[in-house]
């Protein structure tokens, strides 16, 4: 039997529904409050070490983002750290929270189809956060031209839209999770448990992880040099396994124009370039162009996941 119409007719109905109940929640309000209030210190904090050192720096407002002062950490920094909590508390009831209120079967009795129920609610979700993250982006601007005295560059503002859209992806990632996790998973509180599960073990201990798993697949031979290469290389490809990881390798290309790689540089690729010259735009997201295509893949998978299971499964009234 063929479906007619759209498979997603009533997902934009359904994604601004969503959109408007998560800006109207208490839990998104208190969320959201603790998030500007460190991201507010963390950029204060910054400006406060940029009039201090008063450096010149044609890249002066990208330091707002990257420049920490104890004890709180960067502004980048603070995102990656936060920003995963954020989209869990947006995703992980999306699905199994319609089951506990018993208002999936109604949902489902409109003329729409599953397709659309799941995909409104992810890009709710996004929507949500797309506004949360370009609010606390103008913010930051707002209190650099402020404190700081000058406008940003054109330059400034294309590297820090470029940084926003690679932020979201990284969001998209996590709420793509909580999403998947909300689907198999019907109570609510086990599935937000697994997402932030997930998400210590990624954040927290993977950076310990890794070398140790690097260590036992590809072993340091005394005798042969190329084995410390080979387990770097090894070590480096399994902590990229961490979205984190691979959003701080982007945060960092994108926020310093003289980076030039996210591994460490050899002499012979360092041939013919000015030493502090900034890389073009452009040339800085090639350079992180695997990470993003990463990040967008990662949603991508984990999304399909999360679509394959709520297709699967039966809905009663």
């Amino acid at each position: 039997m063929t479906r007619k119409g759209s498979p997603f007719k009533g997902a934009m109905t359904i994604a601004m529904k969503e959109a408007a109940d998560h800006m109207t929640s208490a839990r998104m309000h208190l969320i959201m409050l603790l998030v500007m209030l460190s991201a507010t210190g963390a950029v204060y904090g910054a400006i406060g070490r940029i009039t201090e050192t008063r450096a010149e720096d044609p890249f002066l407002f990208l330091k707002l983002l990257t420049i920490a002062r104890e004890p709180l950490p960067s502004f980048a920094a603070l995102l990656g750290f936060l920003l995963p909590l954020v989209a869990i508390a947006l995703g992980f009831d999306a699905v199994n929270g319609e089951y506990a209120r018993r208002t999936m079967s109604r949902l489902l009795a409109q003329p729409i189809y599953r397709d659309a129920v799941l995909f409104g609610k992810f890009l709710g979700a996004m929507i949500v956060l797309a506004v949360a993250l370009l609010t606390l982006w103008l913010l930051m601007t707002g209190l650099g031209i402020l404190f700081l005295g000058l406008p940003p560059s054109a330059a400034d503002v294309v590297r820090g839209l470029a940084y926003l859209a690679a932020t979201l992806a990284y969001a998209g990632v996590w709420l793509a999770l909580a999403i998947a996790f909300s689907t198999v998973i019907r109570s609510p509180a086990t599935s937000a448990l697994a997402a932030l599960s997930v998400w210590l073990i990624l954040t927290v201990f993977w950076g310990m992880i890794a070398p140790l798993i690097a260590g036992a697949v590809a072993p340091i031979d005394p005798l042969d040099p190329m084995t410390m290469v080979t387990q770097y290389e090894t070590q480096q490809a399994i902590a990229r396994l961490s979205p984190q990881r691979l959003y701080g390798e982007v945060a960092a290309i994108l926020l310093d124009p003289a980076a030039r790689s996210v591994s460490p540089l050899f002499f012979d690729q360092l041939q013919g370039a000015i030493v502090g010259a900034p890389l073009p735009t452009l040339q800085s997201l090639l350079v992180v162009w695997p990470q993003l295509s990463g990040m967008v893949a990662a949603m991508i998978l984990l999304f399909t996941l999360a679509y394959v299971a709520f297709q699967r499964q039966e809905v009663r009234a």
